[in-house]
């Protein structure tokens, strides 16, 4: 099959790059940014992309790219960190801005070039850099500028194209249509992946390293463990698989009893409803940190499972688990070594997680997809609309929607003013026009009235964005009617809690979750 081969320099996109290459219907592949150059990795390649990164080209440390990736006669796009190596590589000058530049940016097309074919002159791109392109390297022309910059995107003789802005990110105005313009203009690579291919392939995965052994997979009941589970049973004997759902006491009000129905409509023959709910809490008592309160979930969720498998006698299963590309991605798994991490996912650096990978004994079916995806891949395994669907919910639970400390009086709170917010959401038709909305109750007690009585209530945080992927988000823009009601709602109903406040940050730069 032709693919695209993707060099990888710690970008947060990287995976969002290949994410949209399939979307187009093309496979690719992404390897390390300063992998050695070998002929054999370049079988069944028509095209290289140079993705971002986190360093400056000319800083100590920064990912170099062996330059004999240059003379494959293979056409190449470097975006951002990409585009800046490959001038730095041609004798082009980088150099630091004054004023970091971030999100939406006009462009203008220069001249006709393919990589802008049936692109309009004018078109908003999206940008996430600090540096800027002071000379063009030798032999590079500049086609697009922004208002700022004359080079904003070049092209050579050697068939090198290169672009500051991310085409990757659902802001920027047809990068979809620029990235297919590469891939299948420039590079030829004909389409033909899509998501039956690559349930045939992750499925053929699946039973060459698990054979006839057992697996058991840790499942919330959310959407990307419940279609970790489908697929698992697909693939497998479903007497092979078994689902553990483990309640910690930090699941959303009446979670375990809807967790319990939706598993049993799999047709799973192994269930198993775990309460650990005291363990849970009794271990977080007292932290803080968001990332102690991380860890300390994740190896939890590894020991109670240990215990339980321990006691059912499943002990030589293998661990599977819902974990996203996204997962992998902020907690600092990209490719190679030089991604940073923006957040660690209890089910990706948990020092026990960690092990069991290294070991081998872990299989994560969807660490290749991000979440439009995983719901693509729900619907083609049968799932209900109402189960895939359902907005996105951390592993952690309300742990990381409670700002600093964890009591059962927060987790009472909090449970019953997310469960109003939700509900007044579907009331009023909205849950499905938003990609999640959830509550954060935070640290800090503000000055009321109730009554004729001064008091000091808890603040509470509304956050409702609209994403197609989760890298990416916007503020929902609710009607400030809706918003004046459901405040009403909660204030009313949750006494503890005396104000209520709307984020309205985008990501970048906040991140959905507030931990």
């Amino acid at each position: 099959m032709d693919k695209i081969l993707i060099l990888d320099f710690g970008s947060q996109t990287t995976q969002l790059i290949a994410r949209r290459i399939r979307e187009i219907g093309v496979y690719s592949e992404i390897i390390p940014g300063d992998s050695p150059f070998d002929p054999e990795i370049l079988h069944g390649v028509r095209g290289l992309i140079f993705s971002g990164s986190p360093y400056s080209v000319y800083e100590d440390g920064a990912p170099l790219l062996d330059k004999n990736f240059y003379e494959t006669g293979l056409p190449v796009l470097g975006i951002c960190y990409g585009f800046q190596r490959m001038t730095e590589d041609h004798s082009g000058k980088v150099a630091s801005l004054e004023k970091k530049e971030y999100g939406r940016s006009p462009i203008h097309v220069l001249s006709k070039n393919p990589l802008f074919h049936d692109i309009p002159e004018g078109f908003i791109s999206w940008m996430s850099h600090g540096d800027s392109i002071n000379t063009l390297g030798e032999g590079f022309e500049s086609i697009a500028e922004s208002k700022d910059h004359p080079a904003m995107a070049f092209n050579s003789l050697k068939n090198l194209y290169g672009i500051q802005f991310h085409p990757e990110v659902s802001h920027c105005e047809y990068g979809i249509e620029i990235l297919e313009n590469f891939v299948c203009g420039i590079a030829g690579v004909s389409k033909g992946w899509n998501m039956d291919s690559y349930l045939t392939e992750v499925s053929g995965e699946i039973k060459q390293k698990v054979g006839n052994d057992k697996v058991l997979l840790l499942i919330s009941g959310g959407v990307d463990s419940t279609v970790a589970g489908g697929l698992l049973l697909k693939a497998l004997d479903p007497d092979q698989v078994h689902l553990m759902y483990i309640d910690t006491g930090l699941m959303r009000k009446n979670e375990s009893a809807e967790v319990e129905v939706i598993l049993s409509s799999l047709g799973a023959k192994h269930l198993h409803m775990i309460d650990a709910s005291e363990r849970f809490l009794s271990s977080l008592e007292g932290v803080a940190d968001p990332e102690k309160k991380r860890q300390i979930i994740g190896d939890l969720f590894i020991t109670v499972q240990e215990t339980e498998v321990a006691r059912i006698g499943i002990d030589e299963a293998y661990l599977a688990q819902g974990t996203l590309y996204t997962d992998m991605i902020e907690s600092g798994k990209g490719v190679g070594e030089k991604a940073h991490v923006i957040k660690s996912h209890h089910n990706v650096r948990s020092p026990l997680v960690e092990a069991k990978r290294k070991a081998g004994s872990i299989i994560e079916p969807l660490a290749r997809l991000y979440k439009d995806e995983v719901r693509a891949l729900g619907l083609r395994l049968g799932l209900s609309e109402e189960i895939v669907h359902r907005h996105p919910f951390p592993g952690p639970g309300l742990a990381v929607r409670i700002l600093g400390e964890i009591t059962r009086e927060k987790c009472t709170i909090l449970k019953e003013a997310d469960y109003l917010f939700i509900r007044e959401l579907k009331k009023r038709n909205l849950y499905n026009k938003i990609w999640q909305a959830f509550c954060i109750l935070l640290p800090v007690r503000s000055v009321g009235v109730a009554g004729d009585a001064r008091e000091y209530g808890y603040v509470l945080a509304l956050r409702a964005i609209t994403s197609r992927d989760g890298m990416t988000a916007d503020v929902f823009a609710f009607d400030s009617v809706d918003l004046l009601e459901i405040s009403s709602i909660i204030t009313n109903s949750v006494k503890e809690i005396g104000r209520v406040v709307y984020d309205i940050s985008s990501k970048p730069p906040a991140t959905i979750e507030w931990e």
